[in-house]
C-alpha cells in the first residue's frame, strides 16, 4: 500500500499539480488534462535538474540525499501552488466528460480507438513481461541503484564499486537519479522501477504527445477538420513503434527496449514534444502567440533534454534555431527568433558547464 501511494504521489499527483502552473498561463481552450500531465512531467524534470546538477558538482558526500530533500520540498511547493491556481480559476476550466466524447464518435472511430488501445496494451504487456536487458544497464540502472542504497550520485563507479571522479560525459544527465528518487519514495528496488514502472509511465506519456500532435493536425476548427483521422494516426504511430526494430539504433528500438534510459526519453518524448509546441505557436494569431505558458513549457522541455542526455541539449538547440528561422520567414515575424533564443538560455548555461567541466578534466 505504501509503495502504491508513493508511485501515485510522485508519478500522478505531483506532476499534475506542477503542470497546473504553466497551463494557468495559456488560453482556456488549451487547458486539457493531457496538456496538464505533459506540462507537469516536463516541469517536474526541470525542477529536478535545477536541484540535482549543483548537488552533483558541489556536494561530495550524501549528494543524493541533499538533492532528494531539496527536490521534494520544491516539488511539493510547486504542486501546491498549481493546485491553488487551478482552484482560484476553476470557473475558467471547460472540461468535457470522456463519456460525452465517446458518444459523439461514430462507430468506426470507436473501433479504431479500441484497436489503438489494444496495440498500446500489447506494447505495455511486452515491456513488462519480456523486459529487455542490454549492456547499458550495467551503468544506468546500477547508478540508480547506487544512489538508492548509498545516497551518492556519480561518485562510485558502477563497474567496480570503487570511488571515482566525476564522469563529465554522464554527470549532467541526471535521469537515472530521478529513477532512483522514485525508487526511494516508493520503496521499490531501482531495477524494478527502471524495467517495470518506467515503461508503464513513459510509453503512454509518449503516446499522449503523439495524441496532442494528432489533434493539431486533424481536429482544428477549420475546413480541413478530420477528427476521424486521429485514431488512424495513433494506430499508424503504434505500428511504427512495434515494427521499427530494424536496427539497434532506431528510435523505436530505444522506445520499447530501453524506455528507462535518458536518451530513449529524449528521442521518444522530448523531441516530439518540441514539434507539438512548434505546431501550437505556428498559428498566425496573436492570441496564441502571446500564451506565456507555451514559452514556459519550451523552457521546461529544453531543461528536460539536459536531464535526459548531454548531446540532446545541443540537438534541441539546433532544432529550435532552424525552426525559428523558418517561422520567421514564413510568418514574417522575426521576434520569434529572439523568443526562441531566450528559451534556450538554460541550454546555453548547461553547455557552458559541460565545457568547463570537460576542460578541467583534461587539465588533470
Amino acid at each position: 500500500m505504501v509503495q502504491l501511494f508513493g508511485l501515485l504521489l510522485w508519478l500522478v499527483i505531483i506532476p499534475i499539480g506542477i503542470g497546473l502552473i504553466p497551463v494557468h498561463f495559456v488560453s482556456a481552450d488549451k487547458r486539457k488534462p493531457g496538456i496538464v500531465l505533459l506540462a507537469g512531467y516536463f516541469g517536474m524534470w526541470a525542477v529536478f535538474e535545477l536541484v540535482t546538477i549543483p548537488a552533483v558538482i558541489f556536494v561530495k558526500y550524501d549528494n543524493f540525499k541533499v538533492a532528494s530533500n531539496c527536490f521534494m520540498v520544491l516539488a511539493i511547493l510547486c504542486a501546491a501552488a498549481g493546485i491553488w491556481l487551478a482552484y482560484r480559476d476553476r470557473k475558467e476550466w471547460k472540461l468535457i466528460s470522456p463519456v460525452v466524447c465517446v458518444r459523439e464518435m461514430s462507430w468506426a472511430e470507436r473501433i479504431e480507438w479500441l484497436l489503438f488501445f489494444a496495440l498500446l496494451g500489447f506494447q505495455l504487456y511486452k515491456a513488462a513481461a519480456y523486459a529487455s536487458f542490454d549492456g547499458d544497464d550495467a551503468y544506468y540502472v546500477v547508478e540508480s541503484l547506487i544512489a538508492q542504497q548509498a545516497d551518492v550520485m556519480y561518485r562510485i563507479l558502477p563497474y567496480t564499486g570503487r570511488p571515482t571522479d566525476l564522469d563529465v560525459r554522464h554527470v549532467l544527465a541526471v535521469f537515472p537519479m530521478w529513477v532512483a528518487y522514485v525508487a526511494v519514495k516508493s520503496d521499490i528496488h531501482a531495477t524494478i522501477v527502471s524495467h517495470l514502472i518506467m515503461p508503464m509511465v513513459l510509453i503512454p506519456l509518449s503516446y499522449l504527445v503523439y495524441y496532442e500532435v494528432g489533434k493539431l493536425l486533424f481536429c482544428r476548427s477549420t475546413e480541413k477538420n478530420h477528427p476521424e483521422n486521429l485514431p488512424i494516426f495513433m494506430i499508424v504511430m503504434a505500428m511504427f513503434q512495434i515494427f521499427g526494430n530494424v536496427s539497434i539504433y532506431t528510435n523505436e528500438t530505444f522506445f520499447l527496449t530501453r524506455t528507462w534510459q535518458g536518451k530513449a526519453v529524449a528521442g521518444s518524448l522530448v523531441i516530439p514534444a518540441l514539434f507539438w509546441l512548434f505546431l501550437l505557436i505556428h498559428d498566425g494569431t496573436a492570441k496564441k502567440r502571446a500564451d506565456m505558458g507555451l514559452w514556459i513549457l519550451f523552457v521546461c522541455i529544453n531543461m528536460t533534454a539536459g536531464v535526459c542526455s548531454s548531446i540532446a541539449v545541443f540537438l534541441v538547440c539546433i532544432l529550435m534555431a532552424v525552426t525559428a528561422f523558418c517561422l520567421a520567414i514564413v510568418e514574417r515575424d522575426y521576434k520569434i527568433i529572439l523568443k526562441m533564443a531566450a528559451v534556450c538560455i538554460p541550454n546555453v548555461l548547461y553547455m557552458m558547464i559541460y565545457v568547463i567541466m570537460g576542460y578541467s578534466y583534461l587539465l588533470k
